[in-house]
């Protein structure tokens, strides 16, 4: 009896080689059901455009060396999509996931030693420079996150651990504030058809089960209220002042 259960026990453990007891490296039954597709296999770099910095260990993908971006480019970013992913970052790392042209990005961060968390806006889970999250709902450094974006139309969902963080409309008027600052630094929101790329920042971070569908016309999302965090008002005057700046730069290009 003491020999099959250890038999027992020891088949419950069992993975692939190389790869952790919980790494998710294949889709569940219900997100095939879904319609996802997964982007990383775990090992291998398929479909990926990898400068070589970029090496799969114990099933995700990890930033090594210099080399830059890392970017998907088997296939091209729907319209409307739903993108889910884990990732984890070294004490102080900073990276950011890109899933639509210019500067769309899902901000990735060690919140509690990183300068960039001083600001909700350019925290975890943020849509970096222009929605903050509505809390920082991150785990402790070293310990996997869950990641989500939702887009559908003009409305823009950024999930964190399962906590929905961002829910905004950016036809909206009362985020027009926001629109215009992520505007100033180089985003257009209604753009649409990029390839999802992986920003390296020098940092060592961590990437796996990316999974990737398309969202129907009949595609229900989540549509309960997310209110986003204030930011202080030292920091809103930075940051008009970047606006201001911005603009004054625009004015004399037109000279």
């Amino acid at each position: 009896m003491k020999r099959l259960c250890c038999l027992a026990a020891a088949l419950l453990c069992f993975t692939l080689p190389g790869l952790a007891a919980d790494s998710p490296i294949t889709l569940s039954p219900e997100e095939k059901k879904q319609g996802f597709t997964l982007l990383f296999n775990g090992s291998d770099f398929a479909g990926w455009d990898n400068k070589g910095n970029w090496v799969a260990v114990d099933g995700a993908m990890a930033r090594k060396d210099k080399g830059g971006d890392i970017t998907y480019s088997a296939k091209k970013i729907p319209d409307n999509f739903e993108l889910r992913f884990d990732w984890k970052v070294g004490k102080g790392s900073n990276s950011g996931l890109y899933y639509r042209p210019g500067q769309y990005e899902y901000q990735i961060l060690d919140n509690k030693v990183h300068n960039d968390g001083k600001n909700p806006r350019t925290s975890a889970a943020s849509l970096y420079f222009c929605m903050p999250p509505s809390k920082d709902a991150t785990n402790p450094v070293g310990e996997w996150n869950s990641g989500r974006v939702v887009c559908k139309g003009a409305v823009i969902q950024h999930w964190l651990n399962g906590v929905k963080v961002i829910d905004f409309d950016y036809t909206d008027p009362k985020y027009a504030w926001e629109v215009e600052l992520l505007k100033h630094r180089g985003a257009n929101l209604e753009a649409r058809g990029a390839n999802l790329h992986i920003q390296d920042h020098g940092d060592p971070v961590w990437f796996r089960s990316i999974r990737l569908r398309e969202l129907k016309a009949d595609s229900e999302i989540d549509k309960a209220p997310v209110a986003p965090a204030k930011v202080s008002e030292e920091i809103y005057q930075r940051e008009q002042k970047y606006i201001d700046d911005a603009k004054k730069r625009e004015q004399e290009k037109k000279k």
